[in-house]
């Protein structure tokens, strides 16, 4: 038998938009007290207004996860509103597709900086919380990028690569304090980001990022005694 999300509390980032704000939803819906990263405020605020609208509670921090200062400060703000994390849902994450030979040191640098040290960041802030509490839950989304790199796609594969080296690592280390670490390596999932190029992002077709929060959900209920290091996520229809 599984568990109850209920009276838990989840950090997300990238919480504004795409699968972050649908996790947020989803996890506000099983009573879990959800706390909200992202760079752009009124997306937060949004999403926020969407959850206490529902009853639930939120609150939110604006930061850019590739600092560390500001990672800090808004976990602090998180952590006195709602209380410790039971939960880290490290979404935070960006690519520009282009030829090897296109892109610059600007766009590798900045990719790392947000898809690889965005998440040290923040999951060392988090982190010293769940290892008091012996427990908790650590999802890291990584890609299909992540798992097979592909024409164009050399930047963000080093870093969802690195996502999934990370998250394996931090597993192994972390279960003896009964915490779970996982990543999730979906293909194309129908947000801002990934959906701007393709002419018929048909729900019949497309992941959409209430698919990724609901399974999502689904892990997070399993019981303690349980975890999944690795999974994939794939549209059933062919493209």
């Amino acid at each position: 038998m599984g568990q109850s999300l209920e009276g838990k509390v989840a950090i997300i980032t990238g919480a504004g938009r795409g699968i972050g704000r649908s996790t947020a939803l989803a996890l506000a819906d099983e009573g879990v007290r959800v706390g909200l990263i992202a760079r752009t405020e009124k997306d937060l605020e949004a999403v926020v207004k969407e959850i206490e609208a529902k009853g639930g509670t939120a609150a939110f921090a604006a930061a850019d996860v590739s600092s560390l200062e500001g990672v800090e400060t808004a976990i602090a703000m998180l952590t006195e509103k709602l209380g410790t994390a039971d939960i880290l849902i490290n979404n935070a994450g960006f690519g520009r597709y282009a030829p090897f030979m296109d892109l610059t040191p600007d766009d590798w640098t900045g990719m790392f900086e947000v898809n690889v040290l965005g998440m040290f960041h923040v999951t060392r802030t988090v982190l010293p919380q769940m290892i008091e509490k012996k427990r908790g839950d650590i999802i890291n989304i990584s890609s299909m990028s992540g798992v097979n790199g592909t024409k164009g796609s050399s930047a963000y594969s080093a870093t969802k690569f690195g996502v999934l080296g990370m998250t394996q690592s931090l597993a192994q280390e972390m279960r003896q304090h009964n915490i779970r670490v996982s990543a999730l390596t979906p293909s194309r999932v129908i947000t801002d980001f990934s959906g701007a190029d393709v002419p018929d992002a048909s729900e019949e077709k497309f992941m959409q990022p209430e698919d990724i929060a609901e399974y999502m959900i689904a892990q997070l209920k399993l019981h303690p005694r349980i975890f999944i290091p690795q999974s994939s996520q794939w549209a059933t229809n062919p493209f």
